[in-house]
């Protein structure tokens, strides 16, 4: 069992700092705290996957869903829904950097035993412990545990709406395990909404990002957690409605850029590549 979190989730977090660091405001996305809880040394920038010149666009995908999901947690809170629930939780700082949203809801964070429970000691660590409103939910896969089930003896209420996101994780997973996370969470209670990026297809790609697409999923074997599955927002939509959602919309990479990088004076904007399904139950 790993004790520490995977190269993803560490990469994830030096990237939404570095925006922070080394790009011009407005800033899109503000984390440093991640940054504190991976602890990756002083010499972090120095990383072959933090220069500058070739790491743009994947910072700017970085903070692009991670603002996306936080405006979306953001906005369905407001309606009055309670729970959120993040899979494949990693370095996720949202209960510790949105105080004012989060102890409005239950907060369910998702994640293999092992890197949990590291976060949980760097938590105290740092001095932050973890919030009343914060409930970290192991779950070992590899024992073939339940995540649902998992979630429901945290506290989660299977009768009430909640938020559920999932970014980065699809296309390690089998176009079968994202069905039947698909189905899952269409079963939960009517008004809830769920985020998930997925991977395009490379066919569906202009020759620039595919070759930048190439190098991603080299470095991901490479790290041995190679990408399995991608999928056209056609495909990615009917299997969502195939499995019961009431309403799905694709949210492509360059909306993300109109929202979020529009009339930026250092061209900062994100690889097409990983995009959003929004469906709600």
């Amino acid at each position: 069992m790993r004790a520490a979190p995977d190269s993803t989730a560490v990469r994830t977090a030096l990237w939404r700092a570095l925006h922070v660091r080394l790009d011009p405001p407005p800033h899109v996305f503000a984390d440093e705290l991640g940054l504190r809880l991976a602890d990756p040394g002083e010499r972090w920038r120095d990383r072959d996957d933090m220069d500058p010149a070739t790491a743009g666009r994947y910072r700017a995908g970085m903070v692009a869903r991670a603002r996306f999901v936080e405006d979306l947690v953001t906005e369905r809170a407001a309606d009055g829904v309670a729970q959120y629930v993040i899979l494949g939780a990693g370095l996720d700082t949202f209960a510790q950097r949105r105080p004012e949203v989060a102890a409005r809801m239950r907060v369910f964070e998702v994640d293999q035993p092992g890197p949990q429970a590291w976060k949980r000691r760097r938590l105290a660590e740092l001095g932050l412990g973890v919030p009343d409103w914060l409930r970290l939910v192991p779950v070992d896969f590899e024992a073939g545990a339940s995540w649902p089930d998992e979630l429901a003896a945290a506290g989660f209420a299977t009768d009430r709406p909640a938020v559920v996101a999932s970014t980065g994780v699809s296309m390690y997973l089998s176009k079968e395990a994202n069905a039947a996370t698909l189905r899952r969470i269409a079963g939960f209670a009517p008004g809830s909404t769920f985020a998930m990026t997925f991977m395009l297809p490379a066919e569906l790609l202009d020759e620039g990002d595919r070759a930048r697409h190439r190098a991603t999923a080299s470095k991901a074997k490479s790290a041995g957690t190679p990408f399995v599955s991608s999928f056209s927002p056609t495909e990615l939509l009917a299997m969502a409605r195939e499995a019961g959602f009431r309403a799905v919309t694709h949210v492509s990479g360059d909306e993300l850029n109109d929202r979020y990088f529009a009339g930026r004076a250092d061209g900062l904007r994100i690889t097409k590549g990983e995009e959003f399904l929004v469906a709600t139950t």
